[in-house]
């Protein structure tokens, strides 16, 4: 029997802990036997949407053309797993319109934690003036109202959050 795909979306602040929960969770989903795919916004802006920068309407463009992919993959039995900063409710809500079976998930994590972590050295550079329109410093984060699964990233492991997500969807039967 072939398995219903779905859209798994994580929503969160840069280096809230959406990239790395989304890929532990994807290893964890091949090993059950799923057919699993990845869209990821660092991967996305190198090959899909490098014609784009990071102005409101950049960030809809490149969302309305990942949403068109994971909506492709996802009807064809594959689990699409995006980890996208998504910052706008309306973009988001969207995305949900656009996409049959969407799960949001919404990787929260305080902005300063997020300083914190900060792998790229963005928040450093926003902060000094030198990155214009960056999320959680100078450009809002609209947080989700909808979301189906809350993950707290400062307070739980990622394999505690992966958990929370893999009961979510076995609750709402994505997941045998």
């Amino acid at each position: 029997m072939e398995r219903k795909g779905f859209t798994l979306w994580f929503t969160g602040l840069p280096s809230s802990g959406k990239s790395t929960l989304a890929d532990d969770l994807a290893d964890r989903m091949r090993g059950m036997g799923l057919k699993v795919e990845r869209l990821d916004g660092d991967i996305v802006r190198k090959s899909l949407t490098k014609d784009l920068g990071f102005s409101r309407e950049d960030r809809r463009k490149n969302l309305e053309r990942v949403t068109f992919v994971a909506k492709l993959l996802s009807r064809n039995g594959v689990a699409v797993l995006c980890s996208f900063v998504s910052p706008y409710r309306d973009v988001r809500s969207w995305i949900r319109g656009e996409i049959d079976d969407f799960v949001l998930v919404y990787v929260k994590a305080p902005v300063e934690a997020c300083i914190e972590r900060d792998p790229k050295g963005n928040y450093r550079k926003a902060l000094a003036g030198e990155i214009k329109e960056f999320t959680g410093v100078d450009d809002p984060y609209e947080e989700p109202e909808d979301a189906e699964i809350v993950v707290e990233t400062t307070k739980y492991s990622v394999e505690e959050c992966n958990e929370q997500i893999i009961t979510k969807l076995r609750e709402l039967g994505y997941l045998g």
